[in-house]
């Protein structure tokens, strides 16, 4: 019996691009025989006409799946919606922009077969914009730290994983998403395949600063509790030095008596300290106010309508 192998592509602004990313899939399964497939693409929100031909793509071909989501949810809540459609035995996850290239997922699969249960994307030369690179760089650096990603492992939206993994990832209810905390978190058996990572044809990235800072605080929030470890270590060095520093100024007024106070000086400490203070419960805040939204069930994703061949339904 032929594995069946389901391709999960989140939209947004791709109304130009997606097209042929689904021609592009179609002809290379094509070559590969040894399998069946399933696309399900994921309007998120898309100020764009998106949706309108992720409809037409999927009246013309009955293996095609539309969603679209009521509000922008943000990458990784689109996977998830994704995840919860398939049925495929492979889960295949690239991008609606045609730079990940859907041609070269033999590589990828063959990896699987070989035994590994998920499978990135690495590119020797990124086409990103420089800003768009160093917030991957970031993002990789942040999962090294706080995920405990093998340093020699790049990760990317780029991936193919085995359904055991994918069903894993589905069982995170949270209201923020990190699909690649879930994927470190569920299995060590990952590795690397080499592609070609493309020029971008139209348009330009959809993660600007607030959506790359947003992605970070879902990785950190979400997994870890090392930046909560951080800020303890960090009170306790500060009210060490300024132990320390108030027996010098002590010792030193004992020892030069016309040493005049210091004004300014007192000022920097304080404001430093204070804004140390504000740093460290803010990002506590942040913590408890992710536990408030996740107690409150706040929704991953939302679909509005789901598209096939023939059919469509409104939820």
């Amino acid at each position: 019996m032929k594995k069946k192998i389901s391709f999960v592509i989140p939209c947004y602004n791709s109304a130009k691009t997606i097209e042929g990313v689904v021609e592009e899939i179609r002809e290379t399964m094509e070559n590969l025989e040894q399998y069946i497939y399933e696309v399900v693409l994921v309007n998120d929100c898309s100020p764009d006409e998106t949706f309108q031909v992720i409809r037409k793509i999927c009246q013309s071909q009955s293996h095609i799946y539309g969603l679209d989501l009521a509000k922008n949810f943000g990458q990784h809540g689109a996977l998830m919606a994704g995840f919860h459609q398939v049925s495929g035995d492979i889960i295949v996850c690239l991008d609606d922009d045609g730079q990940t290239p859907a041609s070269e997922v033999g590589k990828l699969l063959q990896k699987i077969e070989e035994g590994d249960d998920v499978v990135y994307a690495s590119y020797a030369h990124k086409k990103h914009s420089l800003f768009r690179n160093f917030g991957t760089y970031m993002n990789e650096k942040m999962a090294e730290f706080l995920l405990g990603k093998p340093r020699e492992l790049f990760v990317s939206s780029y991936f193919v994983a085995r359904r055991f993994v994918i069903e894993e990832i589905m069982k995170y209810e949270n209201a923020y998403p990190y699909v690649i905390g879930l994927v470190l978190r569920t299995t060590k058996r990952i590795s690397n395949v080499e592609v070609e990572h493309r020029e971008r044809q139209f348009g330009q990235s959809g993660y600007n600063f607030k959506k790359l800072l947003a992605l970070w605080f879902n990785g950190f929030t979400a997994f870890s509790t090392k930046p909560l470890r951080i800020a303890t270590i960090s009170g306790s060095l500060f009210a060490l030095v300024g132990f320390g520093y108030g027996i010098y100024t002590v010792i030193k007024k004992f020892l030069i008596p016309q040493v005049p106070v210091g004004f300014s000086s007192l000022m920097s400490a304080l404001m430093f300290i204070g804004g140390m203070v504000l740093l460290m419960m803010g990002l506590i805040g942040e913590y408890i106010g992710r536990m408030y939204i996740c107690m409150n069930n706040a929704p991953q994703f939302v679909v509005r309508e789901k598209v096939a061949k023939e059919k469509t339904t409104r939820s």
